[in-house]
């Protein structure tokens, strides 16, 4: 009854519509109430008529109204505002800022729910629109337009219909232009358009166009540039923008190789860490996965990681975390796999006591990959094999001889142990050639 009173109130279009308007989208802050207000009839069709009055102030109550509708999580309440969306995109090119900014998180809300109205939305032409939109002033419509594209690039369907309309617009040089600039203007967009690159590289296999924007160089010079900042003068939330901003990197020199690359980026990514490590672990995990695409297969970083001294804060993160653990021991793996001089200077380190303890981890992933590890190492150093047995490695290595996935490779290991020095064993040749 009083969704009803308020559907009523609203039609009646007496002085005080504005007001029953107010009320109605207090009233929709209730889930219950929006999915009861989609079902009358005529409902939508009076708040669009509201929404595409003449009277300015009418106008902004009932796009207020469609705004609390779009956060319903029921697909039914997303597609009832089905006939508003063209009208949506037509009023972002309009001269209220307040009206294009609900107009934008309306539709970012809508284009979550719905693939109908996603469907609808890409005919209608919201890819160029919103890359009219992202070349306002405005900072608040730019994160506008952030989140919008974020959304339609996270959907489904997005790498078959979405990121190819994407590619095709103005819309990539201008986000790369907007991520870069970040630190001196506006933080909130460059978040939200770090994050829609990111889902366009993790989501589309060839990103050319990317690359000849000149994306990698950029990106490599806006870390340097993030890590530069001492924690005291950091803005607010640049560790939201550092986040994506490596998953970017990461990606692309995954998908293109690392070569040419800047050795500057290495300290970056430990100036990062350093700056990060207690307040914001999670970017740990993001600052490994780059180091470990750096190490894949460039053996300038492995070399670099070494002359710069950086392999003890490397060590120092071996325990940081489960999944931590996993990637520093990969990064160790890539940098071992260059052969003999590499794996002398990571065992000048007290390496072989730091791995010990790894190997009674409850993380078979953990334990398979510091395995990997030990085997490059006694491969290359035979004499390792000798130092590991007598700081008790041997009892480590028989604990794993009954756990079905490790077992293959503990023994090997075992019998690598037990070989003389200088007697390459049958094991040892079968091995290398199938790492």
């Amino acid at each position: 009854g009083q969704v009803l009173e308020l559907l009523r109130g609203v039609q009646r279009g007496s002085e005080d519509r504005k007001r029953w308007l107010g009320r109605l989208r207090w009233a929709l802050q209730n889930e219950e109430t929006q999915q009861k207000f989609v079902r009358l009839d005529g409902s939508i069709r009076t708040l669009t008529g509201l929404f595409t009055s003449s009277l300015a102030e009418l106008q902004l109550e009932a796009a207020r109204c469609l705004h609390e509708l779009s956060h319903s999580s029921v697909p039914a309440v997303a597609e009832a505002c089905l006939p508003v969306t063209s009208y949506l995109l037509t009023y972002l090119s309009g001269h209220s800022l307040e009206l294009t900014e609900l107009c934008l998180y309306t539709l970012g809300n809508l284009v979550v729910e719905s693939e109908a109205v996603r469907k609808q939305l890409l005919p209608q032409g919201i890819i160029p629109v919103l890359a009219s939109c992202i070349q306002s002033p405005h900072e608040a419509v730019l994160e506008g337009v952030g989140y919008v594209l974020s959304q339609l690039l996270q959907a489904k369907e997005a790498p078959t219909e979405i990121i190819p309309l994407v590619l095709d617009s103005a819309l990539p040089q201008r986000m790369l232009q907007l991520v870069c600039s970040g630190l001196k203007a506006a933080m909130g967009a460059a978040v939200e358009f770090a994050w829609c690159l990111h889902y366009i590289i993790c989501r589309h296999k060839d990103n050319e166009l990317l690359l000849a924007l000149g994306a990698v160089p950029a990106l490599t010079s806006l870390l340097l540039d993030l890590a530069a900042q001492t924690p005291q003068d950091a803005p607010e939330g640049l560790e939201l923008l550092v986040c994506p901003v490596l998953r970017c990197l990461s990606n692309l020199l995954a998908q293109t190789g690392c070569q040419g690359q800047d050795g500057r980026l290495l300290i970056a990514v430990f100036l990062i860490l350093q700056c990060f490590l207690q307040q914001h672990p999670f970017l740990i995990h993001e600052c490994l996965w780059l180091l470990n695409n750096l190490t894949a297969d460039d053996p300038s970083f492995c070399s670099a990681l070494l002359s710069l001294d950086l392999l003890p804060a490397l060590l120092q993160l071996l325990t940081c975390s489960q999944m931590g653990t996993v990637l520093v021991l990969t990064v160790l793996c890539n940098m071992a796999e260059k052969g003999q001089f590499q794996c002398q200077q990571l065992l000048q380190q007290p390496l072989l006591a730091q791995l010990l303890p790894l190997l009674t981890l409850p993380d078979p992933e953990a334990v398979g990959q510091c395995l990997e590890l030990l085997h490059l190492l006694f491969l290359h150093c035979p004499e390792a094999a000798a130092d590991f047995t007598r700081q008790g490695g041997h009892q480590a290595l028989e604990q794993h001889q009954s756990t079905p996935e490790l077992q293959e490779r503990a023994q090997a290991l075992l019998d690598m142990v037990r070989q003389p020095p200088g007697a390459p064993s049958a094991c040892q040749a079968t091995l290398a050639a199938s790492s």
